[in-house]
């Protein structure tokens, strides 16, 4: 049995060759960038030349903890050959226009999820990015978690037959606080957090042909955004995908869990990260194949975690892309569709109507 595990812990290496290795700019020097993608970066052995960040003594402090060559202004840093990669890590709204400032100088590009607050713009930067002639990648980066990548190997292995059903199921306490920009914002689950679970439901399944979407507040929540939602999705041939958020429990009984249904087996597991956001757990994985067989759940050995470990991968893909070794799963296409799925979902609780898709 450990033979036919090993093509799957193939699937989620996270190790970017070094003929493909590139030297990264990183813009902004948020929370996350400090605890997701430097850690990986450093992990994976990749190059960062330098740092930049509106507020300059944020940008030295990271700079410093990090051991980084130097701080750059963003105009620096577009300017310096040296850079090859630009890793965007900024608050949505003043995403596209450094976008489009980074593919202008050539370089390629690492854009956070979403790839912009509406579709129109995402867009516009999937065209920019075309019309430079560089690679432009969205940091989806649940789908290069260890437990997701390998439960979606085994999947395309065959192990469970055809996939007919996918439910995430979330019931957690989320502190939004932490991001002030969160707190106020109108739109906060759909497009900051099950975002996630839609790409990942899209990887395994593909485009939706309907979606549903119920949603709420708690009464006295803090933040202004949905931070209830129950989503539903149809696939061609009956497939169904089920995702359920809740980040406002309160009763200490928080779950984060996944299941991916097949006409031969079944794929479940849990989502280490939500159990102590942000250091987390690794995720866990178990397989009931009829194909194998396995003679009931057969656990996979999940070693990294969602945070920092699958924040190399993303980058890894636009380094492979970029080297014309593959394309990226996540390109900013592909992202645009998920982000145009986030937008059916909120016209669907909007209007409490089912959205073709």
């Amino acid at each position: 049995m450990l033979q036919q595990l090993q093509p799957i812990a193939a699937a989620c290496d996270l190790t970017v060759p070094v003929h493909a290795r590139k030297t990264i700019g990183v813009v902004g020097a948020g929370a996350i960038t400090q605890v997701a993608h430097l850690p990986a970066y450093r992990k994976a052995g990749l190059t960062v030349a330098g740092i930049c960040d509106l507020d300059g003594a944020r940008a030295e402090k990271v700079r410093q903890e990090f051991d980084l060559p130097r701080t750059y202004t963003l105009d620096e840093l577009l300017a310096d050959p040296a850079v090859e990669i630009v890793d965007v890590a900024v608050v949505p709204e003043a995403q596209p226009a450094i976008v489009r400032q980074a593919l202008a100088a050539g370089k390629h590009v690492l854009a956070q999820k979403p790839l912009a607050v509406n579709s129109e713009l995402g867009a516009e930067l999937v065209k920019a990015a075309q019309a430079a002639g560089r690679s432009l990648v969205v940091n989806h980066q649940m789908r290069y978690g260890e437990g997701m990548a390998a439960a979606r190997a085994m999947a395309e292995a065959g192990w469970i037959g055809e996939v007919t059903a996918v439910v995430v199921d979330v019931d957690i306490d989320t502190d939004f606080t932490a991001w002030d920009w969160l707190v106020t914002s109108p739109r906060l689950d759909l497009m900051y957090h099950s975002i996630h679970y839609f790409d990942t439901v899209r990887a395994l399944m593909g485009d939706p042909s309907t979606v549903y979407c119920a949603g709420g507040r708690r009464p006295g929540q803090a933040v202004a955004g949905e931070t209830r939602t129950f989503t539903t999705l149809t696939f061609d041939g009956g497939r169904r995908g089920l995702v359920k958020v809740n980040h406002e429990n309160h009763t200490g009984d928080q779950s984060a869990t996944f299941r991916i249904d097949g006409s031969h087996g079944s794929i479940r597991g849990t989502i280490g990260l939500l159990y102590d956001y942000p250091h987390g757990r690794p995720d866990t994985v178990e397989v009931n194949s009829q194909v194998l067989p396995t003679d009931g759940w057969l656990p996979y050995p999940v070693t990294t975690r969602w945070i920092p470990d699958a924040f190399a991968g993303p980058m890894r893909a636009l380094m492979l892309e970029v080297a014309g070794e593959a394309p990226a799963p996540t390109t900013a296409a592909d992202g645009l569709r998920t982000l145009q799925l986030v937008e059916a979902c909120y016209a669907s609780l909007e209007s409490g109507e089912v959205q073709r898709f």
